[in-house]
C-alpha cells in the first residue's frame, strides 16, 4: 500500500491549506485513513481520522472547529482541509492506512507545514 502527501507549505497565520492523501496498491475501501502531526521536539500526535466501517469522524481536540476530514471513496483520497492556521501547527502532517482486520497500518512519507506569524 502506497500513500502519498501533499498540499503542504508555507501560509501566514489565520490562512488555510488542503492536505490530500492518494492511496494505491489495496482496496482503499478496507482501511481507516488518519492525519498525524509531528512537530520538531515533540511526538507525534493524531489529529484527525475517517473510519471506513461507519464513516465517522475523529478530530483532535486543537482542531476541533478549525480542520475537516474528507474522504473521496472515487479517487482513492483523503482531504484534510485545515483552516484558521495558527503558529503551532507547524509540523510534518502525514497520512496512515489502518486495516482493523489484519492490524496491519501503512504511512505516507510526510509534507511539510509551516504557519508563520
Amino acid at each position: 500500500v502506497q500513500l502519498v502527501e501533499s498540499g503542504g507549505g508555507l501560509v501566514q497565520a489565520g490562512g488555510s491549506l488542503r492536505l490530500s492523501c492518494a492511496v494505491s496498491g489495496d482496496t482503499f475501501g478496507d482501511y481507516a485513513i488518519a492525519w498525524f502531526r509531528q512537530a520538531p521536539g515533540k511526538e507525534r500526535e493524531k489529529i484527525s481520522c475517517f473510519s471506513n466501517y461507519d464513516y465517522s469522524t475523529y478530530y483532535a481536540d486543537f482542531v476541533k472547529g478549525r480542520f475537516t476530514i474528507s474522504r473521496d471513496n472515487a479517487r482513492n483520497t483523503v482531504h484534510l482541509q485545515m483552516n484558521s492556521l495558527k503558529p503551532e501547527d507547524t509540523a510534518v502532517y502525514s497520512c496512515n492506512a489502518y486495516r482493523a482486520f489484519l492490524n496491519r497500518q501503512y504511512w505516507g512519507q510526510g509534507t511539510q507545514v509551516t504557519v508563520s506569524s
